[in-house]
């Protein structure tokens, strides 16, 4: 983490408007389409040899109609049986050919999309967990777990089913029209009678069903994100006895992405309504005008036979082909939101040399709102020296775990920034016990780490004999559907995987603030022992940790105004002097 950090600018989103949180962003078309590029171009020779299968496919399906025609002319000539063996067996090859061609470039296609959605899904991943969480926090987690999920699951549906179906459909709709055309000129032209209508009802369909699935899209992210923080905060609900305003907001939620989907629903209805008519259309003018060229001589049996199967077989690939911009339009809103976050703009980064002995900190002029207007720190600066272990004190809502934050770039300062001299390991109150055994827990920190370290660790944080006295050791299962920690438990736990990252500055944002008086001691000597030989910021819960650190620095109302040793600030007499009596008498009470 040696950078200096600014503030991240934030993308639009469609259909934001809808809902009061700033949303991830949402790429524009234009991204979506340069994104796309950069994805396949590595497998250039993969698409080209699946456009070429799929185009064979297609032309060998177009001699059908024609060999069918013929086969009509020989009989209507009164030609002997054995006259259409030849056409006969012809198509019968022809068949075969078209569908083993068609199946072959179909999974050709469909392997492309999924390896192009699988390095999407490790860009959208990779840049979630690295993105200031900040971004994540405003947003709310159901927004990103809605992309992850939902939209991933809906472009994976595309890329099987409707992108090989785009490809081939639109293929066959070409040629075809072109096989038509070759027939007879006057027979394409009435085929065409139904290209206005089809062109009418898909651009009235599709200005109202752009907007309408981009609203769908961030209205199932909302009831996500509602479901995630209900289900997530049950014990908290419940406690407060919040079970029937949360269970209200989920089906206000749910009701509304379900009546969008319902519209959408609809608006499909109608859709492919019209596009019958306009089959209907179609086919009419072409028998109409097929009869009208065999009755005058203009033209034989056959190709009027022709002209009406291959009109008839565009029904279907027209059909996919229009249906696939309903999918489309689902598929490009799911896809547009992927590729917003994976390629979601960082912070400006400018590095600053980083080394075993350089692990300092610098805070230059920090403010910081999280809400424009209302500042939560004021022009802050502040050195860490390497090595220097410095306590944060001051009263609630002073700001202490705001800077913290911004020093662990968890949160972008407003104006001014941050310089880190190395990796940072930021360990909060909040502490996640993952579900795995105790050794597995640890070993997020160090994968390779011996178990002979792992115990080492233990010890030094004053935890190993509670880790021994487990039903299994390091190997017993901890966390949700195991054995559970208790709060003093889990921030050794946390310590313990501090050692074993080893990082040369560590952030402790009031880590003993949820243990109780014996807990906080035995807490207490295990921070002082992890933080030992490491340059460190404490925000300090307990004046105790503050008096035995090498500086102390004193927020109020999000200002520094004070800074100095234990000793020197008693002596100064103020806002920390003040602080430590208080203190001081509520122990002795």
């Amino acid at each position: 983490m040696s950078a200096e950090r600014g503030p991240i600018p934030e993308g639009s989103s469609q259909g934001a408007e809808r809902s009061a949180r700033p949303l991830l962003p949402t790429a524009t078309a234009v991204e979506t389409r340069r994104a796309l590029r950069t994805l396949v171009r590595p497998h250039g020779a993969l698409a080209a040899t699946s456009a070429v299968v799929l185009l064979a496919g297609t032309v060998a399906g177009l001699f059908g109609p024609p060999l069918l025609g013929r086969i009509v002319d020989l009989v209507v000539d009164g030609q002997p049986p054995s006259a259409v063996t030849g056409p006969v067996i012809a198509l019968v090859g022809l068949a075969v050919a078209q569908g083993a061609l068609a199946a072959s470039g179909a999974v050709l296609v469909a392997r492309l999309g999924e390896m192009t959605l699988a390095e999407l899904r490790e860009r959208v991943v990779d840049r979630a967990l690295t993105v200031p969480l900040d971004v994540v926090e405003r947003a709310g987690t159901g927004d990103l777990l809605a992309r992850v999920g939902g939209d991933v699951s809906v472009v994976s549906t595309a890329v099987r089913e409707a992108f090989p179906a785009l490809m081939s459909s639109g293929l066959t709709v070409g040629l075809t029209v072109a096989g038509l055309a070759a027939l007879d000129w006057r027979l394409a032209l009435a085929g065409l009678c139904a290209a206005p209508i089809q062109a009418h009802t898909l651009r009235w369909y599709l200005r109202r069903s752009a907007p309408l699935y981009a609203a769908e899209r961030v209205a199932q992210g909302e009831r996500t994100h509602q479901l995630h923080d209900s289900i997530d905060g049950a014990v908290t609900v419940r406690a407060f006895r919040l079970a029937a305003s949360h269970a209200t907001a989920v089906a206000e939620r749910s009701r509304a992405a379900v009546d969008l989907a319902l519209r959408a629903t609809a608006l499909r209805t109608r859709f492919f309504g019209r596009l019958n008519l306009a089959e209907f259309v179609g086919l009419s003018t072409i028998l109409v005008t097929g009869f009208v060229l065999v009755r005058t001589g203009a033209a034989s049996v056959g190709i009027a036979t022709a002209a009406a199967l291959y009109f008839h077989r565009l029904f279907d690939p027209i059909n996919v082909l229009l249906y696939l911009f309903d999918e489309a339009q689902s598929a490009a809103a799911a896809l547009a939101r992927l590729v917003g976050v994976a390629w979601m703009e960082g912070p400006a980064v400018v590095a600053r040399p980083a080394s075993a002995v350089d692990s300092g900190v610098e805070v230059d002029h920090v403010t910081h709102a999280y809400v424009a207007g209302h500042g939560v720190l004021h022009d802050v600066s502040l050195r860490i020296a390497p090595g220097e272990r410095v306590a944060v004190v001051g009263p609630s809502g002073a700001g202490k775990t705001t800077l913290a934050k911004l020093v662990a770039g968890v949160h972008q300062p407003s104006a001014g920034r941050v310089l880190v001299g190395g990796p940072v390991t930021l360990v909060t109150q909040e502490i996640h016990v993952f579900a795995g055994t105790l050794a597995d827990d640890l070993r997020l920190a160090r994968p390779k780490a011996a178990d002979s370290e792992l115990t080492a660790v233990l010890g030094q944080i004053g935890a190993l004999g509670w880790a021994q006295a487990l039903p299994q050791g390091l190997g017993t299962v901890v966390g949700e559907g195991g054995h559970r920690l208790t709060a003093t438990q889990a921030q050794q736990l946390a310590l313990a995987r501090l050692l074993l990252a080893d990082p040369p500055f560590a952030i402790l944002d009031e880590a003993t603030a949820e243990a109780g008086s014996t807990g906080a001691k035995v807490l207490e000597a295990a921070a002082a022992n992890a933080l030992r030989g490491r340059t460190a910021l404490v925000v300090a819960h307990r004046l105790t940790q503050a008096a035995s650190a090498d500086r102390i620095i004193v927020l109020s109302a999000g200002r520094l105004v004070e800074t100095g040793t234990h000793d020197q600030l008693i002596a100064a007499g103020g806002r920390y002097a003040a602080l430590w009596a208080t203190w001081s008498g509520n122990r002795n009470v």
